[in-house]
């Protein structure tokens, strides 16, 4: 007898497993990721009849015609009084497939996710732009749902969120919540942002800077006396200002290198690993903060020497993620070969490791012989 799959029980299965999303696709039984490894939620493969009918379980009209029409189409949705799902539905091989992120409906606070103090400083000025980095499903989300609910808790600000989809719900305590969806409640980030000036707001969150038109924008708020948070699909400090900068044709990258040298107050770049123990993820972070020295090499086009500096600024609370990723190496959280994979210079981190002479790390390097 073939094995009946729906949504309610699936979405409880990963939330019971700790896990984090939920991968539907013809062919495959119904596949979590748990605490970062694939892990299948029965024996038989779905069909493409069972796909279609859990995406319709959950979707919308205008999400289900969006899917016809584009292939493709992104949505929030709560579960029960557990968590938020952010869907995205795909067409693959002209089947419905389906990813499912688990949101958890719980704001963590810094000490929980390890985001350092020193960012509880950065994200209470006036004005400028902070920036959270990272690839697809590196906690970026959270960090940002955590910022901004410090900042509701210990500021009277008008905080304005901008995203597609709402993520994290965020209820108005000592500042005032405004949380814009796009393609439901605003058309586009660029116009969300433009719209945003107009409201008063303190802090603007824009959920990504995926094109030149929101860039410029969220640059021109953070110019003119606004606090703008900001993610892009980058790693490190050096890789996320040399993309912010190359979206702009050649003829305006030195005054956008200007713009940036006076608004850019800090990169939090991150990594989410799994525990070598098996149970659980933790994040590494990269933290840049603009100081007068490296204000300088962004406005002089040498983004190559900020390395340089992050190493040099540790009394500034600045790390680098290779540094977080061998402190978390040391101290046995997480394996080598996770650590290595994810640094930004792998052979110096291996030989930062190697020196380690760990158990379950990579063999130590041969002492010189004595002559």
């Amino acid at each position: 007898m073939a094995q009946e799959y729906d949504m309610v029980s699936l979405l409880r299965m990963l939330i019971d497993r700790d896990g984090s999303d939920l991968h539907l696709a013809v062919g495959n039984p119904p596949c979590g990721r748990v605490h970062g490894h694939l892990q299948y939620f029965g024996d038989n493969p779905l069909s493409a009849e069972d796909t279609e009918s859990l995406m319709k379980s959950i979707a919308s009209v205008d999400n289900q015609q969006e899917l016809q029409e584009v292939g493709g189409t992104d949505f929030g949705f709560a579960f029960e009084d557990v968590a938020r799902f952010r869907v995205s539905v795909l067409k693959q091989r002209g089947y419905v497939g389906m990813v499912l992120r688990l949101i958890p409906r719980d704001l963590l606070s810094f000490e929980q996710i390890g985001l350092p103090n020193v960012v509880k400083e950065i994200i209470q000025q006036p004005r400028g732009m902070i920036l959270v980095t990272g690839p697809t499903g590196s906690g970026k989300s959270t960090s940002l749902a955590t910022m901004i609910d410090y900042l509701n808790v210990h500021l009277d600000h008008h905080i304005i969120t901008i995203e597609d989809p709402i993520e994290y719900y965020h209820n108005h305590k000592k500042s005032i919540m405004t949380q814009r969806e796009v393609g439901v409640d605003v058309p586009t980030f660029a116009e969300a942002l433009r719209r945003a000036l107009r409201q008063d707001p303190d802090v603007i969150l824009v959920g990504e800077l995926r094109d030149l038109e929101t860039i410029e924008a969220a640059v021109s708020a953070a110019e003119t006396g606004h606090l703008v948070f900001g993610t892009l699909h980058t790693t490190g400090a050096v890789r996320t200002v040399d993309r912010l900068i190359d979206a702009f044709p050649s003829n305006q990258q030195e005054q956008i290198r200007t713009q940036l040298a006076g608004n850019l107050k800090a990169v939090l770049s991150q990594a989410l690993l799994p525990k070598k123990s098996g149970f659980g993820r933790v994040a590494a972070y990269e933290l840049m903060i603009s100081t007068p020295a490296i204000q300088n090499l962004i406005r002089e086009n040498k983004s190559y020497r900020i390395t340089s500096s992050i190493q040099t600024g540790h009394k500034y609370g600045m790390n680098l993620l290779d540094e977080h990723l061998l402190a978390l190496f040391r101290k046995g959280i997480i394996a080598y070969d996770e650590a290595v994979i994810r640094s930004n210079l792998p052979e110096e981190f291996e030989v930062s490791a190697r020196a380690l002479n760990m158990e379950g790390g990579p063999a130590p390097l041969e002492e010189p012989k004595k002559k």
